[in-house]
């Protein structure tokens, strides 16, 4: 990771939740649209999310935010059976290395195989991690479908 960029990690907090929404919102739309039609950006990422379905999710996994100075960075998440849910990174950040210390500091939180379902943007930087895929799968939201990758790594 660039060292100049003085990232710093910590523990997500409920009141952290406004902050992720727009930077899971942004992030979507701006990265993932290289990938997906706006129809699929809108149903994966919509403008008004359940925020309490949110905090609660992320409350009751490992989750890690990357800050430089007061702006989110980044943010990952991992629940106890080695399902990481979550790994975004803002748009400005990209490239960076930030992913990766999310990514490895989630890894370390749980024993044995981790498995992602990672979408078609996502799926090199796993593949570089040593994640192999399992399937390809459509995920339906609201009628419309989206691809992805189940993909493990295996320990």
């Amino acid at each position: 990771m660039n060292t100049d960029l003085n990232i710093t990690f910590r523990p997500y907090q409920s009141k952290d939740c406004g902050q992720v929404l727009r930077l899971f919102y942004d992030t979507v739309h701006r990265v993932n649209a290289a990938h997906y039609s706006q129809e699929q950006l809108d149903v994966w990422a919509p403008r008004c999310p359940d925020r309490d379905k949110w905090n609660q999710s992320l409350l009751s996994h490992h989750s890690i935010l990357a800050f430089q100075g007061d702006t989110l960075a980044g943010f990952g998440d991992i629940d106890s059976t080695g399902y990481l849910d979550r790994l975004y990174v803002h748009a400005d950040y990209q490239g960076l290395g930030i992913a990766s210390a999310i990514c490895d500091k989630l890894e370390g939180t749980v024993p044995g195989d981790i498995t992602v379902h990672a979408s078609i943007t996502a799926r090199p930087f796993f593949e570089q991690r040593g994640y192999q895929v399992l399937k390809e799968q459509q995920v339906e939201r609201q009628g419309v479908f989206l691809t992805n990758y189940i993909m493990v790594k295996k320990r």
